[in-house]
Parts: C-alpha cells; structure tokens; sequence
C-alpha cells in the first residue's frame, strides 16, 4: 500500500511538472496578447512595425505544414484500413467519425456565415516586395526560415504513399514505420515552435491593433465567445439529443459522471491527457473491452469535432479580417480539404494552427498575414476544442456500444446513478497512463504520438 502512494505521489510530481510547462506557455501567451494589445492602442505605429514578429512565427507555422500533413495522412489511411479489419465496430465507428466530422465542420461555417467574425477589420495582407531601406535586417533574418511547400501537391502525394504502403503490405510495414518516427520528430519540432508563439502573438495582436484601434479586440473576442457557444450548442443539442434518442442517456448524467476528466481537461487545455482515464472508465460503465479499445483510441485521431469547429470558423474570420470573404463555392472546397487534412491535427500542440494554415495556404494564399490574429487567440479556444473533443469521443463509444449490443444497460445504469462508482485505484495502478513520449492505444490505430501541450 505504501508503494502504491509513494507511486502515486511520484506520478502526481511529474505530472506536475508536466502541467507547469503547459502553463507557463499559456501564461506567457496571456501577457503578451495583453501586452501586444496596449502596445498597439497606446503606440499604434510602433505596434505596426512590431508586424514582422508576427509574420516570422507565421512562416515558421508554414515551413511544418507539408510535412505534417504528409506524415498524418500516410499513417492515416493506415490507421482507416487497420481500423477496417477489426470488422464491424472499426467500420461502424469510421463512419460515424466522417460524419460528425463532417457535420461540425459544417455547423462551424453556417455559425461562421451568421456572425461574420472578423468583418471590418480588412487588414491589408502583407506584401514582401515593399521593402524599405530599414528592412534589410528583418528581411534576412525572415529569409532564413525556409519556404512553404505547395500544400495540395503534398496532400495528393502523401494520398497516393498511403494507399501504395496498404497494397504492400507485410513489405510497407518498416516504410510506416520509417514515416511514424518521423511523424514524432516532426511533432517535437512543432513543439518547439510554439514556445515562439508568445512573442508572434505579440507582435501580431501589436500590429493588428496598432492598425486597426479596438475594433480588433471586439472582433477577437466576438469569434471566442461564438465558438465557445458554438461548441456548448453541439454538446447539449447535437450530441446530447444523439444520445438520449439511441441510448436514452442523458447527456448531463455522461459528463457527470466523467467530471474529474473535465477538470483534467481544463487544466491542461488537452483532451489527451484524459485518454486512459476515459478508456478504464468506459468499460467501468458496462461497454465491452473491444469496443472500447477500437472506438476510443481511433476517435482521438478521427473524431476531432471541437477543432473541427475551430477550423471552418477561424477560416472565415481571418477571411472577413482580411477583407475577402470567402465565396459558397470557396467554403466547400476548404470544408472538403479540412475533412481530410483535420485528421492531421489529432492532439499536438500548434497541429490545429497549421491545418488551418494549410487550408488557407491551399485555398486563398492572401490570407496567410491574417493568421497572425488567431495566434493570440488560438490558446483561448484550446479549452472548447479539447472539451467538446472529449464530449464527442465518449457519446460514440456509447452509441456504437449499443448499437453493436456490447454495452450492459444495466451497468450503465448503476454506474449513472451513482450506485457503483468508478474505484480511482484502478487509476493509480498506472497501468494505462501516459508517458512524456507517447500515448499508449490499442495496435489497430495510427502510431502512437506525442503527447501534446495543447489540443
């Protein structure tokens, strides 16, 4: 029993530890939006030239996308096919991941195309050739990051690898191999990079502010407090009404149950740190082993429903910011892009940034200056992002449990109402905890990831 605490304890230190970078990011992000914001309404010119900031974490942002989106997608179509092969649990919850993915990315346009976040600011987009005499220092130093590979180039290529390494197969094992570890390097050089987005965010808010006076800080918070509405709307009315009509749960009696992963959540701004905590207390609630080890694992790379939100929103705010609105025709297209490249933000700390940023790269290049606004705001929203991507991945469980019949609705029931409660010893034994390094999940989904800062 002893060790068991002195375990406890140790794994409570590290976690710790883990927490504090996490927050010392997120605090330094806070101050310099703050600062970037008094900067620009006090000194606006000097908030102007403070753009360049902006523009360089921008370009850094830039310079991951292809190997991002080639790395996730390869791994990807893997994980589709592995998926496949468990039978009808991996096909049904494919299914359902597409659709809800597609329909929250479709909820996010409409809700995008009522509020029209952003309209008014029209920022002009940043042209590089205008360079003054001054400029030549920061024009070097902006030229050492490297260019922006062509985006949908890279998507077609990395479509075409996937499906070539599942023809191979027992022979493309060591190539997917080869890709997840590059995958994981990738990642970690994501990482890095967004302990630069203080100082991006602060020169990006000072510039758009210095531009632009206070009509940047409404239109900022305006986009914040839709998306968070948004995402509670598609909690209680989409998922929840989803639920009560297949299972007859209450959507409020779920998230109760599974209010200590909401405070972990919340504290850590990533749904993936509730990953085996979400899995042990799915099969507490009567689901069957299988089921929950395909559905819950696989939701955390398909199943994405609060970023997928994100994506469509933040996409016409920067697009109204920069005075471009994106046309019908337009918005489909990039919904049909975000439906497959979302997959590549499963988790990781800045990945959700630079999907957006490939979307726009790919769809309408001039808008690239205008996603300096949403580096400031970007960690505001991570919390909705990762709650409702939580929320989304514990109701399909439920539903493709009942709908496969491998869920004890008498359990269920007993473990609702409070009458079998979740044993947290269950927990500290630390058999399914997560390390620095990676998320353990069940052989049937993509190589495992870095556990990231931010989901």
């Amino acid at each position: 029993m002893a060790s068991q605490r002195g375990g406890s304890a140790a794994q409570g230190t590290k976690r710790r530890k883990g927490l504090d970078k996490s927050h010392y990011l997120y605090i330094a992000v806070i101050v310099a939006v703050v600062l970037g914001a008094l900067v620009g309404l006090m000194f606006p010119e000097a908030g102007k030239s403070l753009k360049p900031l902006g523009e360089g974490f921008i370009k850094l942002i830039k310079m991951m996308i292809a190997p991002i989106i080639f790395c996730t997608i390869v791994l990807g179509i893997g994980s589709i096919a592995k998926a496949a092969t468990v039978g009808k649990v991996g096909g049904l919850a494919m299914g359902y991941f597409v659709i809800m993915s597609t329909f929250a990315l479709a909820i996010g346009l409409v809700v995008g195309n009522l509020i029209h976040p952003g309209e008014g600011l029209k920022l002009a987009p940043y042209d590089p050739t205008k360079k003054a005499a001054t400029d030549s220092t920061v024009d070097f130093l902006l030229g050492i990051i490297p260019s922006d590979i062509p985006v949908l180039p890279t998507l077609f290529a990395a479509i075409l690898v996937g499906f070539a390494l599942q023809k191979m197969g027992p022979q493309g094992a060591p190539i997917l191999k080869a890709i997840s570890h590059a995958q994981v390097l990738v990642f970690r050089i994501l990482i890095m990079i967004m302990w630069v987005a203080p100082v991006g965010a602060f020169g990006a808010i000072a510039a758009v502010v210095g531009a632009t006076g206070v009509q940047a800080i409404v239109s900022m918070a305006t986009l914040m407090i839709a998306f968070y509405i948004t995402c509670a709307m598609f909690i209680v009315v989409i998922l929840g009404g989803l639920l009560k009509v297949v299972t007859g749960v209450n959507i409020f009696r779920l998230m109760k149950y599974l209010g200590r992963e909401y405070l972990l959540i919340f504290s850590t701004s990533s749904s993936e740190a509730a990953l085996p905590r979400l899995i042990a207390k799915m099969e507490h609630l009567g689901i069957s082993k299988p089921v929950v080890g395909v559905t819950v694992p696989t939701g955390y790379s398909f199943n994405l429903d609060g970023t997928a939100i994100y994506l469509t929103m933040a996409s016409l705010f920067v697009a109204n910011a920069m005075g471009t609105p994106l046309d019908l025709g337009a918005q489909i297209s990039l919904l049909i892009f975000m439906i497959i490249a979302s997959k590549g933000a499963a988790g990781v700390t800045g990945a959700g940034l630079a999907t957006l940023a490939a979307g726009l790269q790919a769809h309408a290049p001039q808008l690239m200056g205008g996603v300096g606004m949403i580096v400031g705001i970007d960690r505001f929203m991570s919390e909705a992002r990762a709650l409702t991507n939580f929320t989304g991945n514990a109701v399909a469980t439920v539903l493709i449990g009942t709908w496969v019949k491998e869920i004890d609705g008498r359990q269920l029931e007993r473990v609702l109402s409070g009458a079998e409660p979740f044993n947290e010893q269950t927990m500290i034994a630390g058999h399914a905890a997560p390390t620095d390094d990676h998320t353990e999940v069940p052989a049937v989904v993509a190589p495992k990831q870095p556990v990231p800062v931010n989901a």
